[in-house]
C-alpha cells in the first residue's frame, strides 16, 4: 500500500531543491526516472522502489487542496505548486522518507505538507536488502491479468499517475485494481475512469474478506485477480445506507461538431454550467487537481494537439453551493468532432434542483451547440459528489433530449408519439426540430421503464446514442 504525501509550495520545486529534498535517504540510495521522466523514483541498491516523486503541478484554481485534501487543508494562495510523494510501505522506512522529502520541500520553498504534521528533515536510514526483490516501479502488484494499486488517501482522485496507470493496464490487456480501507472515497472523475468490469475498486472487509465497493459483490483474490466469489452482497456495504436528503443532478449529453478551423470545445459544457449555477467553470485539467483556469480555447488547442487520438478532460466549479464536476471526452468520428460530457451537480435539499430548468437548457444546447442526445438523471447520494464504498439511491431518469439529426432519421412522426404517459415538447428550428421527452421527477423507480420503452420505440438510430444506458 502507497502513503501519500503532498507539498504545496507557492515557489517552483526546481532542480535543486529537489535534489536536496531526495538526499534525505543519504548518498547510498539510486535515483531513477519513468513515465518520461514525469516520475523520479528513489530506490535501494537492490532496486526496490522506496519513494516517488511526481512532476510538480502549477495549480491555478482555488478550492482544489480543500476539495481533494479536506476542508481543513491549508494551501498557499493560487498559484502554487502541487508536488506528489508517494512511499511504498513495501520496506518500513519508506514512509518516514517520503515525510522527509516532503518537509525539506517545504522548508525551502515554503507552504505547507499534508496530511497535516507529517513534514520533518531527518534523514533516513534505509537498512541493506539482498538483491532480487525488486517491485513493480507504478504498482503494488502485477499479474498477467490484473495490475494492483494500494491506497489509504481518505479521498481518493483521478491523479495524472492514476490515470497514467489506467492507460498502461489497458494498453498490456489488464484490469485495474484499486484496493482501499472502507473510510476511503472515490472523485466521480475516478470512479468515471474506472468504468466497471474488468477494473474494480475493492474494499477490505472490515468483518474480512474484500468486497467491491461499487457493487457491494464479496470478492476473493483467485487465479491472480480478485473476482466474485458466491454471488452475495457484503455486509459493510449496506450497513451505511440511509436515506437521505442529498440529491445529484447529472446531465449526459453528446454534442457533434462539423470539424472547422474555427471550432471552439468546451462551449456546449460552459453553458450548461452557466444555465444551472449561473458561473461558468472554473478551472479544467486532464487529471486532478484540476490545474488551469477555465478557457475553451486552450482545451481546443489542446484536443487538436492530440487529435486522432481523444482527449479526456476535468472541469471543476467553483467552491461553495452547488458543488459541482464534469467529465469531458472529445474525439474524432465519422459524423464530425463529438463531445462527450457528464457533468453532475450536488445538493442538499431536493427542492434546491432547476428541474422547471432543464427544458430551456435542452433548447439553447440544441440551437447553439449541436446536442445530439442528453439524459438527464437524479439520484440519492451526497452532495459533496464524493462517492463511498456503500449503498445509494440509483439514478432515476427526468428527461431525454434528442436532437435534430437522429429526430429526422427516425422520422418526426414515429419519434413525436411514443407510448409513454408525457408527450415530448418540440424545440429548435419548425422544419427540424429536436424534441424533449419528460420522464419524471426524480423520484419515481417506474421512469426506467419509461425511458427504456422510450428507447425501444426510437430504435436503431437513437437508441445506440451515448447516455441512453441505464
Amino acid at each position: 500500500m502507497t502513503k501519500d504525501v503532498i507539498a504545496l509550495t507557492p515557489k517552483t520545486p526546481d532542480q535543486a531543491s529537489l535534489l536536496a529534498a531526495l538526499h534525505a535517504g543519504g548518498p547510498d540510495l539510486e535515483l531513477t526516472a519513468t513515465d518520461d521522466d514525469a516520475v523520479i523514483q528513489l530506490c535501494t541498491a537492490a532496486g526496490r522502489p522506496l519513494v516517488s516523486v511526481e512532476a510538480p503541478l502549477l495549480v491555478h484554481v482555488p478550492g482544489e487542496a480543500e476539495r481533494l485534501l479536506g476542508a481543513g487543508t491549508t494551501a498557499p494562495d493560487p498559484p502554487y505548486w502541487w508536488t506528489e510523494v508517494r512511499a511504498s510501505t513495501a520496506t518500513p522506512e519508506a514512509e518516514r522518507l517520503a515525510q522527509s522529502v516532503g518537509g525539506r520541500l517545504t522548508m525551502l520553498l515554503g507552504g505547507a505538507i499534508w496530511p497535516p504534521g507529517a513534514a520533518h528533515t531527518s534523514r533516513v536510514t534505509v537498512p541493506d536488502e539482498p538483491p532480487g526483490t525488486q517491485d513493480v516501479p507504478t504498482v503494488d502488484a502485477l499479474t498477467d491479468s490484473t495490475a494492483v494499486v494500494l491506497s489509504d488517501r481518505p479521498l481518493l482522485p483521478l491523479t495524472a499517475w492514476l490515470s497514467d496507470t489506467l492507460r498502461a493496464a489497458a494498453r498490456s490487456n489488464r484490469a485495474l485494481h484499486l484496493v482501499t480501507p472502507p473510510h476511503v472515497r472515490l472523485t466521480l472523475p475516478l470512479r468515471t475512469a474506472l468504468g466497471g468490469a474488468p477494473n474494480r475498486w475493492v474494499v477490505q472487509d472490515p468483518q474480512g474478506g474484500y468486497y467491491d465497493g461499487l457493487s457491494g459483490a464479496r470478492l476473493a483474490w483467485q487465479g491472480g485477480t480478485f473476482a466474485p466469489i458466491d454471488g452475495t452482497l457484503a455486509d459493510a456495504f449496506t450497513a451505511g445506507a440511509a436515506p437521505t436528503e442529498h440529491r445529484q443532478l447529472t446531465l449526459t449529453f453528446r454534442a457533434v461538431h462539423v470539424p472547422d478551423e474555427r471550432l471552439v470545445l468546451g462551449r456546449a459544457l460552459e453553458a450548461a454550467w452557466r444555465h444551472l449555477t449561473d458561473s461558468p467553470p472554473l478551472g479544467w485539467g486532464t487529471a486532478e487537481p484540476a490545474n488551469l483556469p477555465w478557457s475553451p480555447h486552450q482545451l481546443t488547442d489542446l484536443a487538436r494537439d492530440r487529435a486522432p487520438a481523444p482527449t479526456h478532460l476535468v472541469a471543476v466549479g467553483a467552491p461553495g453551493r452547488p458543488a459541482s464536476i464534469a467529465t469531458q471526452r472529445v474525439a474524432r468520428t465519422t459524423a464530425g468532432v463529438a463531445e462527450e460530457i457528464t457533468l453532475t451537480l450536488g445538493y442538499e435539499r431536493p427542492q434546491d434542483m432547476p428541474l422547471d430548468t432543464l427544458e430551456s437548457l435542452a433548447a439553447t444546447l440544441v440551437t447553439e451547440h449541436a446536442l445530439t442526445t442528453m439524459l438527464v438523471t437524479v439520484r440519492a447520494a451526497r452532495a459533496d459528489l464524493t462517492l463511498p464504498p456503500g449503498v445509494e439511491g440509483p439514478p432515476l431518469p427526468v428527461s431525454f433530449t434528442l436532437g435534430p439529426r437522429d429526430v429526422k432519421s427516425i422520422g418526426l412522426p414515429r419519434a413525436e408519439r411514443p407510448p409513454i404517459p408525457a408527450q415530448p415538447h418540440r424545440l429548435g428550428s419548425p422544419a427540424s426540430p429536436a424534441l424533449h421527452y419528460p420522464l419524471g421527477d426524480g423520484t419515481a423507480p417506474e421512469s426506467w421503464r419509461t425511458l427504456q420503452t422510450l428507447t425501444t420505440h426510437l430504435k436503431p438510430t437513437a437508441a445506440s446514442s451515448p447516455g441512453l444506458r441505464p
